[in-house]
């Protein structure tokens, strides 16, 4: 792996990032050209590296990817599988169609989302690694996206994102500016929730919007 002054920042895998962290991760496809993703980590419990959250009808949904982990607690990120005995994949689809199809531009990345969240992935970083190939390509931004290849704490880093942004307090995610949301006319903006929300409300304006934000 290269050592601090060319890795610049490190990122935990995610599914269908949070806003701010997807601006993150943006800023430094950027400035960087290359985003690495930390895969050599004790995987934590709760968090958006298998969870992210869309706007319905009823409020703020979660979603969670069912995980396997065969060392059990002491299971490296690296070695999560997702697991298929559950029919996650069509519940998370039946879910997000029925959230985002009134979406100016639910229809214009339906099928790309779709394709991935219907494909087999044995491991949770295979899948979201092909979530952050599709958003970057979305967004039009060029970065080369690789896992790490060793565990390095904090000071190894300049940023540090791997647990910037908390599930379990949602509170303390960054303010964002308002934007249109489906269902603004019963209820209030709904802040920080998945990426997704911002792709399908916002479309080609998302990468516009997401460079405007500094966390």
């Amino acid at each position: 792996m290269e050592n601090k002054t060319e890795v610049n920042a490190v990122f935990p895998t995610s599914y269908f990032p949070p806003i701010s962290l997807m601006a993150a991760m943006c800023r430094h496809a950027i400035s960087d050209k290359k985003i690495w993703i930390e895969k050599h980590e004790t995987f934590p419990k709760q968090t958006y590296r298998n969870r992210t959250m869309i706007v319905t009808a009823n409020g703020i949904m979660p979603l969670s990817v069912p995980l396997e982990r065969p060392n059990g607690t002491h299971t490296k990120t690296s070695d999560i599988g997702v697991c298929y005995t559950e029919r996650w994949s069509i519940n998370h689809l039946r879910a997000i169609d029925s959230a985002y199809n009134a979406s100016p531009y639910y229809m214009y990345y339906k099928d790309n989302v779709s394709k991935i969240i219907l494909g087999h992935f044995d491991r949770l970083t295979e899948l979201n690694m092909s979530i952050a190939k599709m958003l970057f390509k979305a967004l039009k931004i060029d970065a080369d996206i690789c896992f790490t290849e060793d565990y390095f704490d904090s000071s190894h880093y300049n940023h540090d994102y791997r647990n910037a942004y908390s599930y379990k307090h949602p509170e303390e995610l960054p303010k964002t500016n308002e934007y249109t949301q489906v269902f603004r006319d019963r209820m209030p903006f709904c802040n920080n929730v998945g990426i997704l929300d911002l792709l399908f409300n916002l479309g080609p304006e998302t990468k516009d919007y997401l460079l405007k934000i500094e966390s």
